[in-house]
């Protein structure tokens, strides 16, 4: 059985242990990280996965916003990442984590503008995320534009720049 708490109730230490597990020691030189550098993540939208007592995933949110080319501002949730254990890789777990996630983010009122960096065929096929609204947005850093992801009734479909966006205090 699973049970998800909010990240907070985990030691970050065992956090980062599990990250660099699931996505490599290197993971902090991509772009992603640069997107959310100096910022906290968003607490009522960031899980852990708990089995048998062990930590087995976890999913973070972040706030970031679309800074306009024509002097417009824009928040975002950022989804992501999504790490699980590598023995429990392709068993469901961060599809249930990604369900969390999205879940808060409609209880708060959060999902209207939602973004990632991530595999479109999975992202899109389960939860809607897609480029339409992307093809303009830059980020700090080198990306396959293709993975640059959204959803949501506010995403704007404007040119801009994602950088950290407002402390979300929920």
């Amino acid at each position: 059985m699973t049970e998800f708490v909010p990240i907070s109730a985990v030691d970050p230490a065992a956090v980062e242990a599990l990250l660099d597990r699931a996505f490599g020691r290197d993971r902090h030189g991509k772009t992603a990280y640069r997107l959310r550098a100096g910022i906290e993540p968003i607490a009522a939208l960031s899980f852990a996965a708990i089995e048998d007592g062990a930590l087995a995933g976890t999913i973070q949110c972040w706030p970031v916003a679309l800074h306009g080319d024509e002097d417009s501002r824009h928040a975002l949730v950022l989804v992501g990442p999504v790490a699980v254990e590598p023995s429990r890789q392709r068993g469901g777990l961060g599809k249930e984590l990604v369900h969390q996630a999205l879940d808060a983010a409609v209880e708060l009122d959060l999902d209207e503008a939602m973004m990632l960096v991530g595999d479109p065929e999975y992202y899109g096929r389960f939860w809607g995320f897609s480029d339409e609204a992307t093809g303009g947005w830059r980020l700090p850093g080198p990306v396959e534009q293709r993975r640059v992801l959204a959803r949501g009734a506010k995403v704007p479909a404007i040119a801009g720049m994602l950088g950290p966006g407002a402390v979300v205090d929920v």
